[in-house]
């Protein structure tokens, strides 16, 4: 069976359909940065020092997608971001950090991202062999009441030190505690870069306020797209963001800055128009946009990653960053799942809409 056959085939004839055969109309694909091989030329005119390009160049050149212009990032931090026991007890073996580096390996990911615990307690034996993407910042819950807020468990220069290609953070925007942490962050990427790190951020919005009317806003399209203008406007070299569900959250909330024509300029209600939203706030695709997966809700992981994945693709995204529906499942079904990701971004009958 061709990837093509076997993606419809798990998505079925009415999503494939609407999500394959859509074309953007708002934000037209001429304006787009597209995915391609030599995408870290999007970077050539940039301030960044030869050793950034080098890691970005290792980024994007590892695994099955190396090549392509497109990345599929295994993530685990949720020991810390969601506790251990509860992100680990599906599968005992992800305790020991080793299985976590063999998870994205055999998956044949781009690149694998995680604690500075789980990483430097391998770094001798696998920094070389996959990239390292070390999150310096994260939000635990030991603190009672939860306090919801990322803060940084280290140093830049102790992830270079552990043979990091790149760092990553968490930014929680709209928070009380936003601003700090876009001047922690900024502080932080500046270094990474400078001493030849690649900068990866959690482009995350957090407020109660955010929520109205039995609906959340916190992936809106507008508001998701703004916190990764704001993420690129401190020098992420991609983004990572949770895939828009709605979109009217500035005039829904009134808040911010907004205007009727606005959201009939830029976009409709269909999947990939909101997705496009989001690339358009990365400097037009200039600097990748990859989604994340979304947590693990059991028989229905493989059609929502497959999902999830043309939607980032035909959008213009730079790919998928994807944990729990891999890593809470036995390694084998992990490893199969994450493949199957890859093969959206590997079929080329899947195009930019």
């Amino acid at each position: 069976m061709s990837n093509i056959d076997e993606i419809t085939e798990i998505l079925g004839d009415d999503l494939s359909k609407n999500l394959l055969n859509h074309s953007c109309e708002k934000i037209n694909k001429e304006r787009l940065h597209i995915p391609n091989k030599d995408v870290v030329n999007n970077f050539i005119n940039s301030d960044r020092n030869p050793q950034v390009l080098n890691n970005l160049g290792r980024l994007y050149q590892s695994g099955t997608l190396g090549g392509t212009g497109y990345i599929n990032i295994l993530p685990v931090d949720q020991g810390i971001e969601h506790s251990a026991a509860f992100s680990f007890y599906k599968n005992q073996d992800y305790f020991d950090p080793e299985n976590i580096i063999k998870l994205a390996i055999e998956a044949n990911c781009n690149g694998v991202a995680s604690t500075f615990g789980v990483l430097a307690s391998c770094a001798r034996k696998y920094a070389h062999r996959i990239p390292f993407i070390v999150k310096i910042n994260h939000n635990e819950l030991m603190t009672y009441p939860n306090t919801y807020d990322q803060i940084q468990f280290g140093s830049v220069l102790e992830a270079w030190n552990l043979g990091a290609a790149a760092v990553g953070a968490t930014i929680y925007f709209g928070s009380k505690e936003s601003d700090r942490q876009i001047q922690e962050i900024a502080a932080a990427f500046d270094k990474a870069h400078e001493l030849g790190m690649a900068t990866i951020l959690w482009c995350y919005n957090r407020n109660e306020a955010f929520k109205k009317d039995g609906k959340d806003y916190h992936t809106a399209a507008d508001l998701t797209g703004q916190a990764n203008h704001i993420g690129v406007t401190i020098k992420a070299d991609i983004i990572k963001q949770k895939l828009p569900t709605l979109n009217f959250g500035n005039k829904n909330l009134s808040f911010g800055k907004y205007d009727d024509a606005m959201y009939e300029t830029l976009a409709t209600d269909h999947p990939i128009d909101l997705c496009r939203w989001q690339v358009a706030n990365c400097y037009m695709g200039k600097i990748g946009l990859i989604n994340s997966g979304g947590g693990s809700k059991g028989e229905s992981d493989i059609k929502e990653a497959i999902k999830t994945a043309v939607i980032n693709k035909r959008a213009g995204g730079s790919g998928l960053i994807m944990g729990r529906k891999a890593f809470q499942r036995p390694m084998k079904e992990g490893v199969e799942l994450l493949r199957k990701v890859q093969k959206v971004y590997l079929t080329p009958e899947i195009t930019i809409a």
